[in-house]
């Protein structure tokens, strides 16, 4: 005899497909902003003198020559669809776009795959950061953006792949919270 009553076990509420990627872009952004919240740190110590939205903001980008890899990817998505040339003073908005953009839209995918497991967990972060971050040294090196992984030294490499791990961890604790994970026991 089935009973409609939850079982001892830890349950979660359901998400709907719709509901995983809102909540997943959501988390993906929070998770941004804790990467680049280490990211600046580690500026900071190293020197740098911007705040913390003029950092963010990429407010020294002045062209596409000083611009990042975020905004490249933009400018050939955006040049590449429209077949239209993007000034100069396009650079700083459209790295910012493309890096937040980035976050969302991993966040969204990240949030499909935990939406569809029985519980969301935080330690599901991990693998997610390592996926993104070995996706960036798989697709910007195949589109002259960055040089090839082994050309880089260990320090370098380390450092971006904790930058990620934040980046995956924030964003699980996100979504976690975010799908609202409750735990109910059976009345005995």
């Amino acid at each position: 005899m089935s009973s409609s009553r939850p079982s001892a076990r830890t349950t979660a509420r359901s998400v709907t497909p719709l509901g995983a990627v809102v909540e997943g872009a959501l988390a993906g952004a929070a998770g941004t902003l804790a990467m680049d919240g280490l990211l600046y740190g580690r500026y900071r110590r190293g020197g740098g003198t911007r705040d913390f939205l003029g950092w963010e903001l990429s407010r020294d980008v002045r062209t596409w020559d000083d611009a990042p890899a975020p905004a490249q990817v933009g400018r050939r998505l955006v040049e590449g669809l429209f077949a239209r040339r993007l000034p100069d003073r396009r650079a700083a908005f459209v790295n910012n776009v493309t890096h937040a953009g980035y976050g969302a839209l991993n966040g969204a995918v990240f949030g499909v795959v935990a939406g569809s497991l029985p519980a969301a967990r935080v330690r599901h972060g991990i693998p997610f950061g390592v996926g993104v971050w070995a996706f960036g040294y798989a697709v910007l090196p195949a589109a002259k953006l960055y040089r090839p992984i082994w050309t880089y030294d260990r320090a370098t490499l380390a450092k971006d792949l904790s930058a990620h791990l934040v980046y995956g961890l924030t964003t699980a604790s996100a979504f976690t919270l975010l799908r609202g994970r409750r735990r109910t026991r059976a009345v005995r």
